[in-house]
């Protein structure tokens, strides 16, 4: 059922006189922002009802099963709305497809509500299920299992013996070959003649016997496979059923999620993704806060202000979302969705989209004919990015142009300070890499935490890898992540930070600001880190010491350059 019918007024009033808030430009840009002060009031009322109201409404509302509302999190949005009179309030949403009960807050509802207990859904998931039961049965029937393992015991049984029955006739050939060149030798020519005739005579005798006993054997083999092709049969079709019931349902789920933008162009699920990587919508495209809030607005003529979206409850084990922290809209499942209903809308710029380092410098700390140590400062790119060319290498390559050679011997992240190597030649590239790659380069990072770290020094050891429908983010995964092993150690404790320092045994991506904020790491992410955390006037996250080989003079040799903020 489309919850596009749905005629109720769910505009909200803001609680508090907003006549001095002077209203943004433009609106906000959905993958990095800051929250504007009216979202923030709007996000305020939000979250005070979830805090301290929703449980009087008898609110277990995460989950059927009757999850608390904190063991399972989800995202929460508000949108900013203008009437047509001029009047400003707010829409609030939240992200998934379980139903929340329709009593004390108006939330918009679903794009497409596939969930209705009358509806088609629900139903194609139990003829799913029914089939999914059929499919097991048949699977896992003794007597089909049973079959298949005795022709695989046949055959190979029947392959061991045919094999040795071939040897067998190569045997008694070389036998015969054996007695006919004696006969030549011992026997007069009649003797001779009646030894050939008997030795043919053998010989059709085996080789009959040996075809006979091949025939039958592959007879009753074929018997076997032929019942077993039966029991196959039935499987195939079940499973073809199955699959074309799935994709029935998820075409029609495609084509139920109708997207609006302002001028009331309307565009499927399927069609905005034809044209990604992905070609097909990932699993939960469309049932985010933000596309909801939207669709909302332009169904009842309401003029989007700015926006915000924040995470309520735990994270998962995988995932790092800071309970009431501010995150933007994903990019794997929203990006194209948001592209088509934001069009025609001025939006803040992209700050991704032009570099943020500008008016900084690479400082050189150590300089030589072969390589140099460098001081990166924030906001710079190690090597030029998609949107963005000003970096590392690319300044290198102005200052060098003579330079052979990748220049960039290894990467900081773009938000992260610090001492990096540049080579000047190829050999010298490769050789500082291979030390990177043997792991025989030592660093040592200075981050500066939000939250009190428990405890004095530790390793963490959380495997990561890249979330692809979240790119950039990293997620830990026992199961397909890559080995991330870090020591860390205390330095000061402030009022409600900690300074720490990283030691990094592997160098994945975020590794440092994963380990930091994971539940099952520090859990304190590095201020300033608005992926993992919350933003702030920079990631305090700075590679304060570095120790290598150096390759022409064969002594070990290292630089230190402390962050201001230690």
């Amino acid at each position: 059922m489309s919850s596009n019918s749905d005629n109720r007024d769910l505009f909200i009033p803001f609680s508090q006189n907003v006549e001095g808030i002077a209203l943004p430009e433009k609106f906000t840009f959905p993958f990095y922002y800051e929250p504007h002060a009216l979202s923030l009031l709007a996000v305020q009322d939000l979250q005070d009802f979830l805090e301290n109201r929703a449980a009087a409404f008898g609110w277990d509302f995460w989950m059927a099963d009757g999850e608390s509302n904190l063991s399972r999190g989800r995202m929460f949005g508000v949108l900013v709305v203008e009437r047509q009179d001029g009047t400003l309030g707010y829409l609030a949403a939240y992200s998934g497809n379980t139903t929340i009960p329709d009593k004390g807050f108006p939330f918009v509802p679903m794009i497409f509500d596939f969930w209705d207990e009358t509806d088609f859904y629900r139903i194609g998931e139990r003829e799913l299920a029914v089939l999914s039961a059929d499919i097991e049965a048949l699977e896992n029937n003794p007597e089909y299992i049973a079959l298949q393992i005795t022709i695989k015991e046949e055959t190979a049984s029947t392959e061991v013996e045919l094999s040795r029955m071939q040897q067998e006739l190569k045997l008694a050939k070389k036998e015969r070959d054996a007695k006919r060149a004696e006969a030549l030798l011992t026997l007069n020519p009649e003797d001779t003649e009646l030894l050939k005739a008997e030795l043919i005579k053998e010989s059709l005798y085996q080789s009959y016997h040996f075809k006979k006993t091949r025939k039958n054997w592959k007879e009753e083999l074929e018997i076997k496979m032929a019942t077993l092709k039966t029991w196959q049969d039935r499987l195939d079709v079940l499973k073809l059923e199955r699959k074309n019931l799935s994709n029935k349902l998820l075409n029609t789920i495609y084509k139920g999620f109708q997207f609006l933008n302002k001028d009331g162009l309307s565009k499927t699920l399927d069609e905005l993704f034809i044209d990604t990587a992905l070609k097909l919508p990932p699993s939960g495209a469309g049932e985010c806060a933000a596309p909801r809030l939207l669709q909302y607005a332009f169904q009842q003529q309401l003029r989007p202000v700015t926006m915000a979206e924040f995470w309520w409850g735990d994270s998962s084990k995988s995932d790092i979302r800071e309970h009431k922290y501010f995150y933007p809209a994903c990019q794997g499942k929203c990006r194209p969705i948001l592209g088509h209903m934001l069009s025609g809308i001025e939006m803040e710029i992209n700050p991704m989209q032009h570099s943020q380092a500008l008016d900084k410098t690479i400082e050189i700390i150590y300089e030589d004919d072969y390589l140099l140590v460098i001081n990166k400062p924030e906001g710079l790119l190690s090597i030029p990015g998609r949107l963005v060319a000003d970096s590392v290498y690319t300044r290198m390559l102005l200052l060098y142009p003579d330079a052979t050679g990748p220049l960039v011997v290894h990467r900081l992240d773009m938000d992260t300070s610090g001492l990096m190597l540049v080579a000047k030649n190829m050999a010298m590239y490769k050789e500082l890499q291979a030390q990177f790659i043997k792991r025989k380069v030592k660093k040592r990072y200075a981050a500066l935490l939000e939250g009190l770290v428990v405890g004095e020094a530790g390793t963490i050891e959380l495997p990561l890898m890249q979330d692809f429908i979240n790119r950039p983010r990293q997620m830990v995964s026992l199961e397909e992540g890559k080995a991330a092993l870090t020591d860390w150690k205390v330095l000061k404790r402030y009022e409600n930070r900690t300074l720490v320092h990283f030691f990094p045994f592997t160098g994945r991506t975020h590794q440092l600001r994963v380990h930091a904020a994971h539940p099952e790491g520090l859990h304190c992410p590095i201020v300033g880190d608005d992926l993992y955390g919350s933003k702030d006037k920079r990631l305090f996250l700075h590679a304060e010491w570095i120790e290598f080989l150096h390759p022409i003079r064969k002594k070990r040799i290292s630089f230190e350059k402390k962050a201001y903020f230690c």
